[in-house]
């Protein structure tokens, strides 16, 4: 019977936790697809790279604070942008 509530709490903990680990690993993910989608980028609009680099600065602030839902937002737009931009769109 112990075992097995502590297995249950152990569990529970661990299911409580991922989200957590989950949009830090995002936050994390999105800001390392930026970098390489602007380190292999070629000619960019004018004015992109400095907007874009306004936005991983926001991003990696929010990140630093722990608001991992602010960093994926702002990261996820950041994304958006950048593939609109390479499928020619602007």
């Amino acid at each position: 019977m112990k075992r097995t509530a502590i297995s249950g709490l152990f569990i529970t903990a661990a299911l409580l936790a991922s989200p957590v680990f989950a949009a830090e690993d995002l936050c994390t993910a999105n800001l390392q697809k930026i970098s390489d989608s602007m380190a292999t980028a070629g000619a960019t609009p004018e004015g992109l790279d400095e907007s874009i680099a306004k936005h991983v600065e926001d991003a990696k602030k929010a990140q630093a604070a722990g608001n991992d839902k602010d960093c994926i937002a702002i990261t996820s737009k950041v994304i958006e942008r950048l593939e609109k931009t390479e499928k020619g769109g602007q």
